[in-house]
Order: structure tokens, then sequence, then C-alpha cells
């Protein structure tokens, strides 16, 4: 349940915040009909009711039954003015931290809502690191607070971090797919893109392509320590979203996982993701 900020009415209570005051307070009073719900508020307390109005034509009529949706013991107030009330992932993320809670939230503009019993879905983002942050989770994030994703969706990462793969390497050098990674080691090592010449035995960390790269260029095979985050992707029920750079635009549905272009813009993340969960 989440309710447009429109349809609901803020009411400083001067009456007691439980289910007996309430109804007295609220009940045989005239409000606004387009106010279904209305949140209160009473010595730093809150609680939310949903209210019935009398049959009739006026904009202001009689309320004539209220039900409760959340008393102070089980509501929480946030203030959180970078929140859109009106976005489904911002409200997923929100009911995620605050489980089995009603919370009222005065988001963007002060305007104010609240969340309840939101059914939010998981998108988990397989990215590798550096360069630092990871630009899947970037993307996704952008994507998720455009307003054209309208699915509850909250996000868990899997990321795959270059640096972690070094104890790994039994050569004496090492070769990286990319100078703007930054990436550094205490043994030698190379960048392909740069085309270095090497003087070394060495292993490649990175991706199928980048070894096909390597054997191109330099006429030979080498090691290759894996980091496509296509291959990290579990194979699990969980929508997955990743980037794969035999992917050239758009995207690619394989079972519960998106692949998306290495270079992704944020519309290929925004289809990509209304596709994985059009189901």
């Amino acid at each position: 349940m989440f309710m447009h900020c429109k349809d609901i009415s803020v009411l400083e209570a001067d009456f007691p915040l439980t289910e007996e005051g309430i109804r007295k307070g609220l009940v045989g009073h005239r409000a606004y009909v387009r106010a279904k719900y209305v949140v209160m508020s009473r010595d730093g307390r809150y609680a939310v009711a949903e209210q019935h109005f009398e049959s009739g034509k006026g904009l202001f009529r009689t309320i004539e039954s209220v039900d409760i949706v959340s008393l102070p013991e089980e509501t929480v107030f946030l203030n959180m003015p970078e929140a859109d009330v009106l976005n489904e992932p911002d409200r997923a993320r929100i009911q995620k931290d605050y489980p089995g809670k009603t919370i009222i939230v005065q988001g963007m503009f002060s305007h104010v809502s609240f969340v309840k019993d939101v059914d939010y879905k998981v998108l988990r983002i397989v990215d590798s690191v550096p360069p630092y942050p990871s630009k899947t989770e970037v993307l996704v994030n952008k994507a998720l607070s455009s307003g054209f994703i309208e699915i509850p969706i909250v996000t868990e990462s899997l990321i795959i971090n270059y640096e972690d793969m070094l104890p790994e390497v039994k050569t004496e050098a090492v070769v990286f797919p990319c100078m703007v990674s930054g990436l550094d080691s205490k043994i030698p090592h190379y960048f392909l893109d740069m085309f270095p010449e090497i003087k070394h035995e060495v292993t490649v960390i990175g991706c199928e392509t980048s070894r096909r790269i390597f054997n191109e260029l330099y006429g030979r095979d080498v090691p290759l320590i894996n980091t496509c985050p296509k291959d990290f992707c579990p194979k699990d029920d969980v929508k997955t979203i990743a980037r794969c750079c035999k992917i050239k635009t758009g995207h690619i549905i394989e079972g519960n996982v998106a692949l998306v272009p290495w270079g992704a813009t944020v519309p290929e993340i925004t289809e990509a993701i209304k596709a994985l969960f059009s189901d």
C-alpha cells in the first residue's frame, strides 16, 4: 500500500492515538472528501487511518467511519528529502529497511505519504571493479530513480574485484584489460589496451575476449583468470543484470539474467529491467 500524497491529509491530533481515541476524534467531523487517508501525529508519535465519508456531492463531507491502518507502536516517521514518494523502487527500498512497519515519509517537495505491505522484488547486480564505483550499480540506480520503472525493486550486488584475483597469478607478471581501471600490483603488470611490449610470462585477468585479444596481438596463448560478470551470475531464481562485452546494443534475456552492453546507457538498462520483470 502506498497512496499518492494528494489522497492523504496530515493532522496534528488533539486526541489520543489509540484505536478508540482516533475513532472518537475523527468520526462525525467534516473533512476534504479526496483525503482517503489521514496521517496523525501527537507528541512525536504517529498513526494512520483510512476515512469513509457519508454520501453527498460536496468537497467536504462528514466522516462516517474509519479503519485503523497503523497505531504508533507499528508506525515509523522518516524525513527523507531525497525520496520520491511516488516512485515504486524508492517505496520498495523504504519498506525493506523497515519490515512489517507502516512508514510515513516526508519526501521530495515536502510531500507526505506512507508505505505499508510493499511486496518488493529483488534485482541482483553483477559487475566487476575497478574502475570505481561499479558502472552497472550506478546505471541501475539511475534507471530505478527515473520514474520509468513502475516495479517495486530493491537491489543487491555481487561485485568481482580484479585486485582479489592477484593472489591466483602464478606467472611473473599480469595483464589487465584497460589502463583506465587504475589497477596496480606488486608484480610487473601491463595494460592490454596499451599494446605494450611483453617482457615476462604473464596471466590475463579479464574475460575470454581479453585473452582472445592477447592471442591475436602476441600470437600465443596465456593463462586466464576469468572476471566476466556473465560467468559469475548464480544459476538461481533471483533476477540478475550484468554487462557483457559480446552484447552490442539493447539487451538479451537468458533465463533470469538480463545482459546489457559493456557501454550500456540508462535507457538500455531501463528496458532490460522492464523486460526481465515482464512476467
